[in-house]
């Protein structure tokens, strides 16, 4: 039989309105490999945002019970062409315990189990997910230690994997202090990788070191350059990630990069032959990158995806990953949140505004029963 519960979805129309509903919805029973279940905690995570609400004016948008309607600004209509008229589902990751399962034996076995996964429609009462890409999370694991077993810890292990498959010993990073960054920091401790860790605060400076960060600088300071030269001179570390994705933080990178790699070598107009090289992995600012070019010809800039990562990973990587994130994830992998908020709570005013704001270490859990 099938089962009646909740299901958020985002909407884009043609004259610019954005509505995020939260409505019935019936889940139908699973077949085959299919499991049906009961969603117990999801995170909103910046991936999820950009679907969800996307650069929509929330600050003057219409809020009911149940339903949020805003105004999409007009260059971003031009680049969502392509979903307008589609109610999309929203959520990607999540977990809770599977009800109902098709007729394959091991969604069977799945029955009454605790799993995390991966659905782009977390945030419902309920999700129909194949079995074969469930994490069975141990009796000793609740659903919100669960609930971020995919996004974050999967990013950090990719992160680390793609240093050592392109040639690099070090990274950076920014946006360092939120939950992804805390992961890194505990992983790159772990595996012996040299990492420097950007911050925008004295606070988020403390928050790094008092979990054994060694090199976190402070973009707000006025000595900025000169600390993360000095951090990079001391780490090797040549690749950097960044959340920020706007402005000028991937040219201020690589700026600094190339003055300690050119340091001491003879003058060449051409730059360093050291490889520099930043990946855009967020859109923390949806400013355009500005890259004012002062570091010579050795370096790149590009963009870095997990579902790509994962994707070249093939079948044995992704399980391999997974159970290393699954040993860890009350440990490195744990994730922390600022509040606990249900279906109807998320399209609230003052929630939107909160979590939409995408403050650093300031995570949401959806919690839909």
């Amino acid at each position: 039989m099938s089962v009646t519960g909740k299901q958020i979805t985002s909407t884009l129309t043609a004259d610019g309105l954005l509505t995020v509903e939260l409505a019935d919805h019936t889940f139908p029973d699973p077949t085959g490999h299919e499991v049906l279940v009961k969603i117990e905690g999801a995170p909103i995570n910046p991936s999820d945002l950009a679907l969800l609400f996307g650069p929509a004016d929330l600050a003057n948008a219409t809020y009911a019970p149940g339903k949020v309607v805003a105004h999409m600004p007009e260059p971003a209509m031009r680049a969502m062409a392509v979903r307008v008229g589609h109610s999309l589902t929203v959520g990607n990751e999540g977990a809770g315990t599977v009800i109902a399962a098709g007729d394959d034996a091991y969604a069977q076995t799945l029955i009454g189990k605790r799993v995390s996964f991966v659905s782009g429609r977390m945030y419902a009462s309920h999700a129909l997910v194949d079995a074969r890409g469930c994490l069975v999370l141990g009796d000793d694991i609740s659903a919100e230690q669960g609930a971020g077993a995919f996004v974050n810890p999967l990013t950090v292990l990719g992160f680390v994997e793609t240093m050592r498959a392109e040639g690099f010993n070090g990274l950076i990073h920014t946006a360092a202090a939120s939950n992804l960054g805390q992961m890194l920091v505990k992983l790159c401790q772990a595996e012996g990788v040299p990492l420097v860790n950007v911050v925008r605060s004295a606070e988020q400076v403390a928050l790094l070191k008092a979990i054994g960060a060694e090199h976190v600088v402070n973009s707000s300071d006025v000595d900025f350059m000169g600390q993360l030269t000095e951090a990079i001179a001391a780490t090797g570390a040549y690749l950097a990630y960044d959340a920020i994705g706007g402005g000028r933080m991937a040219g201020t990178l690589l700026a600094a990069m190339e003055q300690v790699a050119s340091k001491g070598i003879p003058y060449s107009p051409y730059g360093s032959n050291v490889m520099k090289k930043v990946y855009a992995y967020g859109m923390l600012d949806l400013s355009p990158t500005v890259i004012n070019r002062s570091f010579g010809f050795a370096w790149s800039v590009g963009g870095w995806l997990l579902t790509p990562f994962l994707a070249k990973a093939g079948m044995e990587g992704q399980a391999r990953l997974s159970a290393q994130v699954l040993s860890g994830l009350t440990t490195t992998f744990a994730s922390h949140y600022k509040a606990k908020i249900s279906l109807e709570e998320m399209l609230t005013r003052d929630v939107a505004m909160a979590y939409n704001a995408k403050a650093t270490g300031e995570k949401f859990l959806v919690v839909p029963s």
